[in-house]
């Protein structure tokens, strides 16, 4: 069980309390970004529904196992916000990598990328989207993605390169667009009520299992929705929720789930994952990327290098007492678009303000920095407030703290 997880002792007890059916209806996996949270909870599902001998093994191909592979099993439900595009990019590199050179990976790259491309079209099912007037609007790109990916199933011949590059680059353009533009950056709450309506209905062939990926993100009437569910949860049904920030959550959500909990792996454990994964090979001069996260990052429209210097520049310039140019910050930063842009952005600003923890006056300021963070983050991730107003607004908070501390802010320069 759970051979593509590595290196997270979560699976160990997952497999304990499948193995003992002991693991509750509801569950939370919790943990930083990019440590297989996803993953593991897509795998769960295979494993709950495997009908096969060898009971939750990567290699089984009991019908269920083969449908959840493909994650094209209708037992399953995936919604929440998620930045997908970045994994597609990075599995589409391996992918056409591996065909080009006839690699050994050929398979496994085939699967990685059909995967990457279905964890964002999976959150587009019509249950999800009833009654929402978008839905007549994404419905061809979700169409476009499906043609083209048919060529591209596991067990099929595969196409001619030229006629390989023409669909991954449909599928690609398509996926990007369906991402932009219909993909919500909190979970609205309509979501929530077809998540509970379809919840309810009963299971043709074993458990169903919803996925609500970054489950911290989500509007006040959405959390009251979910805990409704949980409070009385179909008997039928598995849930499993995902967050990086669990102390996001409400407490009483989090008292009606049991946590798992995932952890930062180390830089050689990531880099582990890069190579088995991703199959990424350093050209001359390169390293492999200390991270999962900084490896992703590699594949935004703008090098996070410049958004971490941008951060940087912002923060000095509070510091210093002047006002900075948000609009020229955000132009330089693609409008912070994907989402991805803006994290990496508030990680420069609280990377910048580190220094302040040496004195007594500085942790006192440090600790209201990273409030105002955490809520600019939350503004415009959970309540779409542009990033434009957000960094205008975190940049009066600043000027606040700032010159209620005597100008605190210079001693992190």
């Amino acid at each position: 069980m759970f051979d593509n997880v590595l290196h997270q002792s979560a699976t160990d007890l997952l497999t304990d309390d499948i193995t003992r059916n002991t693991l509750p209806g509801s569950i939370l996996l919790s943990g930083p970004a990019s440590s297989g949270k996803l993953t593991c909870a897509l795998e769960l599902a295979r494993v709950l529904a495997c009908t096969g001998e060898t009971k939750g093994a990567w290699s089984c191909t009991c019908p269920s196992c083969l449908k959840h592979k493909a994650l094209v099993s209708p037992s399953v439900l995936l919604t929440g916000p998620s930045d997908c595009l970045l994994e597609i990019r990075a599995a589409r590199d391996t992918f056409q990598s591996q065909y080009a050179n006839s690699g050994k990976h050929l398979e496994a790259s085939r699967y990685l990328f059909v995967r990457a491309v279905r964890k964002l079209t999976m959150r587009f099912d019509p249950i999800l989207w009833q009654n929402d007037d978008k839905q007549s609007k994404w419905a061809p790109l979700l169409q476009n993605i499906s043609e083209a990916l048919e060529p591209l199933e596991p067990g099929r011949p595969l196409p001619e390169e030229d006629e390989l590059e023409k669909l991954i680059s449909t599928i690609e353009d398509n996926c990007v667009k369906l991402d932009d533009k219909f993909l919500y950056n909190a979970l609205p709450v309509s979501q929530i009520r077809a998540c509970s309506a379809w919840a309810h209905l009963s299971a043709t062939n074993g458990k169903k299992v919803l996925i609500i990926e970054n489950a911290d993100r989500m509007a006040e009437s959405a959390r009251n929705a979910l805990l409704k569910i949980l409070e009385e949860p179909p008997r039928d049904c598995q849930f499993i929720l995902t967050t990086s920030n669990r102390s996001a959550m409400l407490a009483t959500i989090l008292s009606r789930v049991r946590t798992y909990q995932f952890f930062e792996r180390d830089v050689a454990a990531q880099q582990e994952v890069i190579t088995r994964v991703f199959h990424f090979r350093p050209f001359a001069g390169e390293t492999t990327p200390d991270s999962i996260e900084l490896f992703l990052q590699g594949y935004l429209p703008v090098k996070p290098e410049l958004v971490l210097f941008q951060a940087k520049t912002y923060f000095s310039t509070i510091a210093q007492g002047h006002v900075p140019d948000v609009n020229a910050i955000c132009a330089s930063c693609n409008g912070f678009e994907p989402r991805a842009l803006f994290s990496v952005f508030i990680k420069g600003i609280t990377d910048a303000q580190k220094k302040l923890s040496a004195t007594a006056r500085g942790t006192e300021a440090s600790g209201r920095i990273m409030d105002v963070l955490r809520h600019t983050y939350n503004n415009v991730t959970v309540y779409n407030q542009t990033t434009v107003s957000a960094l205008e607004e975190m940049a009066r908070s600043l000027m606040q703290i700032n010159f209620e501390t005597g100008g605190v802010l210079k001693e992190a320069l």
